[in-house]
């Protein structure tokens, strides 16, 4: 039994993984069919990103290469726990932690981007 735990003690993070791959997917979705219009069911949503269709546009794009980039970061932290061993618990919470993490960073780059790119008045 003690074998066993063992055994999955040293494996990839399911909920970075997960999380990863969602961001990956969404991101390519997002370049390749960015929404044309300003709406609010799809896309990067924000005050400021739908202010100006032009604003919209480089949210859009912007917003999903920076996802896509955090999506690859959280599949290579998945991968953490194969290099150091670390209780699921600290692997969950040290998991957790970086998807927060990164959706806190992908709002504040983008929005900062914005805000350079389209000055207010």
């Amino acid at each position: 039994m003690e074998e066993q735990l063992n055994l999955f003690a040293n494996t990839i993070n399911p909920l970075t993984l997960l999380v990863g791959v969602i961001f990956v997917i969404a991101a390519v979705v997002v370049y390749i069919f960015p929404p044309k219009k300003i709406n609010y069911f799809y896309g990067y949503r924000t005050a400021s990103s739908m202010k100006s269709q032009e604003a919209w546009d480089f949210s859009q794009r912007y917003s999903a290469v920076i996802m896509f980039r955090l999506g690859l970061i959280l599949l290579g932290a998945s991968l953490i726990n194969l290099l150091l061993p670390m209780s699921q618990n600290v692997d969950f919470i040290l998991g957790a932690f970086l998807i927060v993490l990164g959706c806190v960073f992908l709002i504040w780059a983008t929005e900062n981007n914005i805000k350079k790119k389209f000055p207010n008045p």
